[in-house]
């Protein structure tokens, strides 16, 4: 293998010029990750109180709400007694994140039905059409970033530039409405809207799920090739890149055998940056399509005023959020050597 080559193969060395030990390798990756678990639980906790403090500013109230203008106040006082509304927003915001570390969100005020299995109901449709919106626009994204760096100033290259200058200017919605007129509508190829569960038939799933999915991938595919491309077209100028053509081995070979893992960064983070973008994108998707998602459970709570819910829904949101940038975090970690390598002492013995 020529040094080229070895350049991004080869693992990294210390001070001393000696290959990391085992100890070395786990401190280098315990150290950004301890960093991400410490971030993601922060801005869980802040992200609780606020949720919780718009439902006590909401000043929503289920005897109100529920037993409607005949209600006597003992009515009233009983209610806010079962719901614990009686306690102070300090021990009842303890209290309700107590039981959500649990597990249990609540209740609903006007069906009683546990606000968890609501979620768990509705949470699987979004996670399936944004898991595949995901997949969308990781391949074509992708695809058309590595095509673009190889044919850097070529045909693709400018066909590619200018598809993804278009498509960072149409809203999801936008596509959405497209996309019926032409396969639901024009050709009808695919249904305009409802949802079939992928346990039950994946394919029928797969034609219910791709209008939306495809909907709420054009800006993340777009933003990925751009992106990608800028990145490759940047390390095939590297030292090593260039050397190892020099040396005969093809672009191609150089590209997906070193150049496309050391500039895989930058994406990773704007496909992380996605993430929240196809789940807040998700709330028009589920109206256009007519999918019974958390989007859609959230917009009807927030119409009845069934604050429970309302809380519910928001912080299972936050935590998909979270969930999917620590993992994306957690990737870039792998493949970034720099990002790996455990803190070294300054001093000097």
């Amino acid at each position: 293998m020529s040094a080229a080559i070895s350049v991004t193969s080869a693992p990294s060395r210390n001070d001393q010029g000696h290959a990391p030990t085992l100890a070395s390798r786990v401190a280098g990756i315990a150290a950004p990750v301890g960093r991400m678990l410490l971030i993601a639980v922060t801005v869980f906790l802040l992200a609780s109180v606020l949720t919780f403090a718009l439902g006590a500013l909401s000043g929503a109230n289920p005897a109100a709400a529920v037993l409607g203008e005949t209600a006597t106040p003992d009515d009233i006082a009983r209610m806010e007694q079962q719901f614990g509304l009686d306690a102070p927003h300090w021990q009842q915001y303890l209290t309700w994140l107590g039981h959500a570390l649990q597990g249990d969100l609540g209740v609903s005020w006007f069906t009683t039905v546990p606000v968890t299995d609501s979620i768990k109901a509705a949470l699987p449709v979004d996670l399936s059409v944004a898991g595949l919106a995901l997949l969308i626009a990781v391949v074509v994204g992708g695809a058309a970033g590595i095509g673009a760096a190889l044919s850097n100033g070529g045909v693709i290259d400018r066909s590619v530039t200018v598809v993804c200058s278009v498509l960072a200017t149409m809203p999801p919605f936008v596509v959405g409405i497209a996309l019926i007129v032409v396969f639901s509508v024009k050709l009808d190829l695919l249904p305009s809207g409802g949802y079939v569960p992928v346990g039950q038939d994946p394919v029928e799933w797969l034609r219910f799920a791709i209008l939306p999915a495809l909907a709420l991938s054009v800006e993340a595919a777009g933003a990925l090739a751009r992106q990608l491309r800028t990145s490759l077209v940047g390390a095939l100028r590297e030292n090593y890149a260039t050397g190892a053509e020099m040396r005969g081995f093809s672009r191609r070979r150089v590209m997906f055998g070193h150049v496309l893992r050391n500039a895989s960064g930058p994406a990773l983070a704007v496909l992380g940056y996605a993430v929240p973008t196809i789940i807040g994108g998700a709330v028009i998707a589920e109206k256009l399509f007519n999918l019974p998602g958390i989007a859609q459970l959230a917009l009807q709570s927030a119409e009845q005023g069934d604050v429970p819910v309302i809380l519910g829904t928001l912080m299972v949101t936050v935590v998909v959020v979270l969930i999917a940038s620590t993992v994306v975090n957690l990737v870039q970690t792998a493949l970034n050597p720099l990002a790996r390598r455990a803190p070294r002492s300054t001093g000097r013995a």
